[in-house]
């Protein structure tokens, strides 16, 4: 009877182990494909895509004298505003909406100009308003009572296109990302990593300082990142941070979220009017918002700023630099804006594409591997599928690295996406399937040396 339940014992026991063993392969297996690309029908979504292309090219086959912009209504489809029945007939034709406005977007540049062409009011800020089609002007509680009326009398003389508006907060850059980076001037947030393709960069804001800035990961300055070689502000806000060991490392393609996480990030869009968008930062963290209007001017104390994303995402000193995007596409790093993220507020950002055209280099495409760094970036060509702006997400999710090896180690074991859990299995199958053989030899051993013992005496 004993000897039946040893052999049931070590029968229930080489099985468990042998199951143990298939499992961990499956888990292996699994993880191996979904590590594969994903097929080109589930890539990914962007209320940037089609919707915001076909509007944009609506209006430049029409032209800037029959149309005034071109923005993503409240279910995912382009609409254009123009001026005529001609160009609206055109624009429905194309299966986009169409919105007759009395403004063309010529007459809208124009007053833009205008105000350019004035005195510069610090504490003030512009853009084309797509939908109300004005040019709205805002002022903040810096400006002046005699500054806000000389503005008036621009606006007045320009005509009922502009609208004046009074903002609370005030207009700054917001030194002080995703992952901080750090300098004698202050803190700011990495945006994307690129390359020019013998060295790589991290692509942040200009104002976060001039060429010749050193940039640590640690405040006690023992983890230098790099040193600022290229950059714009005022003007633009952008700036190109060369990694001191001249790689960006692993994780070059995502984005910090917070707490360990992150976004895979993988193209590069101009953003679209109404677009759900996304940024994170090293003060505020994630935060979302929606698009209210491009090619944005503001007059910061320190110098005016052209071209800009305008939104009500929310931002606070130390953002300065962060990335701006949704589904997966890179849109913008922080500049500045007023208000915090307590009572809300306006963020401008720079774009991605103008900046890396000014550049001259591209974002770090997924799966390249190098030394450590810091920051973040996008890979590969977006693949962009119009849908509506509030069923937007910030991407995919991926595990954010830059801690020590083993915290990486844990994390990617820890990783239900990675072979490590499945080879853990594996490998404990394999020592228990050892151990029981083991075992059954021993027994059988001492089994034989007892019967030999008792025959022999």
């Amino acid at each position: 009877m004993r000897h039946a339940r040893r052999r049931i014992v070590r029968r229930v026991a080489r099985l468990a182990a042998v199951g143990g063993l298939l499992a961990g392969g499956a888990m292996v297996g699994q993880a191996a494909m979904a590590d594969e690309a994903p097929p080109a029908a589930g890539g990914t979504r962007t209320t940037a895509g089609p919707a915001g292309q076909a509007g944009a090219a609506l209006v430049a086959r029409l032209g800037t004298d029959r149309t005034a912009g071109n923005w993503i209504g409240a279910d995912g489809r382009p609409v254009v505003a123009v001026t005529d029945r001609g160009s609206a007939a055109a624009v429905r034709a194309a299966g986009a909406e169409a919105k007759v406005v009395p403004h063309s977007m010529s007459e809208l540049r124009a007053a833009t100009a205008k105000l350019r062409s004035a005195p510069r009011v610090p504490g003030t800020a512009w853009m084309v308003d797509y939908r109300s089609n004005e040019v709205v002007v805002q002022g903040d509680r810096t400006v002046s009572a005699a500054d806000w009326s000389r503005l008036t009398r621009v606006a007045d003389g320009i005509g009922g296109i502009v609208r004046m508006e009074r903002t609370g907060g005030t207009f700054t850059p917001r030194l002080n990302g995703a992952l901080p980076i750090l300098s004698t001037g202050g803190r700011c947030s990495a945006g994307f990593n690129v390359t020019d393709g013998t060295r790589d960069f991290v692509l942040t804001a200009g104002h976060c300082g001039p060429n010749g800035t050193v940039w640590f990961a640690d405040a006690a300055g023992t983890r230098r990142i790099g040193q600022t070689v290229n950059g714009s502000f005022p003007g633009g806000d952008f700036s190109l941070v060369q990694y001191a060991t001249g790689r960006a490392g692993d994780g070059a393609d995502v984005v910090a979220l917070g707490n360990g996480s992150g976004v895979r990030i993988t193209g590069a869009a101009d953003a679209s009017v109404g677009q759900r968008v996304f940024r994170s930062g090293s003060t505020s963290g994630l935060r979302d918002g929606r698009v209210t209007g491009l090619d944005a001017t503001v007059n910061y104390p320190e110098g005016t700023v052209t071209g800009l994303i305008q939104t009500d995402v929310c931002a606070e000193p130390g953002d300065s630099g962060g990335p701006l995007f949704s589904e997966g596409i890179a849109l913008g790093v922080t500049s500045g804006g007023s208000g915090d993220c307590t009572t809300g507020g306006t963020t401008f950002f720079q774009p991605v594409t103008k900046a890396l055209q000014a550049l001259g280099v591209k974002l770090i495409v997924s799966g390249r591997t190098g030394g450590s760094g810091a920051g973040a970036a996008p890979s590969g060509p977006p693949m962009q599928n119009a849908i509506a702006p509030g069923a937007a997400s910030p991407g995919s999710s991926a595990p954010v690295g830059g801690g020590t090896e083993a915290t990486a180690l844990l994390s990617r074991l820890a990783d239900s996406r990675n072979a490590g859990p499945g080879l853990l299995v594996a490998a404990g199958s394999l020592v228990a399937l050892v151990a029981t053989r083991y075992i059954r030899v021993e027994q059988d051993r001492k089994a034989y040396r007892r019967a030999y013992s008792a025959t022999w005496g």
